[in-house]
């Protein structure tokens, strides 16, 4: 895989590779395979618009942290909205957490090289939640590791790591399946059986 390639420098430094479920699971398993890293989930939901389900309106990550950039549409719905999105995603990150660590804790990013792998950038806001989440936890590095990009997300991204790997931001951008020949849904057992067989 080519985003493997570009991670080269990262083998054989003990790297944690964190995949933004569900998504992000199997393509950060083969990067982790090809740098020798270790294997985990970082859990971030994204705020959902009304009436536009798969359109993120901001994010929210483990600790309760959200983030609502104002070009996302955010500050067009009401508080309540926002507060009850945030507690039903909340509950279904609480939910993952049960499912997919049941066997072990977390691993502990501090002092670590730390690349966070998802299928792709369309708002950014879940890669937001998910990096912000984890420099508060000191990782010695942090990598935003993703094959494709809107190019506006990635450039807002940029600051909040140390280092981006991106193969592609097309200006033609839509939505991240149209860059896949095969974009499956990633189901919950896969993500349990990925984890657990690593």
């Amino acid at each position: 895989m080519r985003l493997s390639e570009l991670l080269e420098p990262f083998a054989g430094k003990n790297a944690l590779v964190l995949a933004i479920p569900r998504g992000g699971v199997p393509m950060a398993k083969t990067i982790a395979d090809a740098i020798g890293g270790e294997l985990d989930v970082v859990l971030v939901r994204k705020l959902r618009a009304p009436h536009q389900p798969e359109f993120a309106i901001g994010s929210v990550d483990e600790s309760g942290w959200t983030y609502c950039p104002d070009y996302a549409g955010a500050s067009f719905v009401s508080p309540q909205y926002l507060e009850t999105e945030k507690q039903l995603q909340l509950q279904t990150i609480r939910s993952r957490r049960k499912q997919y660590t049941a066997v072990r804790p977390p691993i502990d990013p501090a002092g670590r090289i730390v690349i966070v792998v998802d299928d792709g950038l369309a708002t950014g806001s879940t890669m937001a939640a998910a990096l912000h989440c984890l420099r508060a936890r000191k990782p010695a590095r942090l990598v935003c590791a993703v094959p494709v990009a809107a190019p506006e997300s990635l450039e807002r991204i940029r600051p909040m790591a140390d280092d981006i790997v991106c193969l592609a931001a097309p200006q033609y951008f839509r939505a991240v399946g149209q860059f896949y020949q095969s974009f499956p849904q990633v189901t919950d057992e896969e993500v349990i059986a990925t984890l657990n067989a690593s």
